[in-house]
């Protein structure tokens, strides 16, 4: 009997344990700055600007970055407009719904809405609705400054 018990016991401790954990999210140090968070999600570090004020994350991935001001970056041929509040999914590989992160193509700004790590052709693709486009990771391993001297045209 007293075997039974412990047996059952041991088997619920597991359970919860195993239920308790999700194995496929990263685990998170109190005070992880959010540019040494991404790449256990398997994104480099320059995909957010330097003005980082706080972020939060929650056990199902959903995410917040508050930024000190709204500020543009320059990568090379491409410039993202990243809004004070930036939100979105979070998962390993992957970023959905996507909001406050815009780059500019020609004339316009379109709304970055998802962003998917690709290690084997070692590109980040992002998506504005439907349409998307591949850059490569390495534009992204340095966290970048930002600068204030476009005027967003939106």
């Amino acid at each position: 009997m007293a075997c039974s018990i412990t047996f059952s016991c041991l088997f619920l401790s597991l359970l919860s344990l195993s239920t308790a954990l999700d194995l496929n999210r990263p685990s998170l140090a109190a005070g992880v700055d959010v540019h040494d968070l991404l790449p256990r999600y398997g994104f480099p570090k320059g995909l957010l600007p330097d003005n980082v004020k706080s972020y939060t994350l929650s056990d199902g991935g959903d995410f917040t970055v508050d930024l000190n001001t709204p500020c543009y970056v320059d990568f090379p041929g491409q410039t993202v407009f990243y809004d004070k509040k930036i939100a979105g999914k979070l998962s390993v590989g992957s970023v959905k719904d996507v909001e406050g992160i815009k780059a500019k193509e020609l004339f316009i700004w379109a709304s970055i809405t998802a962003m998917k790590s690709d290690p084997s052709s070692g590109d980040i693709v992002f998506s504005v609705g439907f349409v998307s486009k591949s850059l490569p990771a390495s534009m992204f391993v340095n966290v970048p400054s930002c600068s204030k001297t476009l005027s967003l045209e939106a």
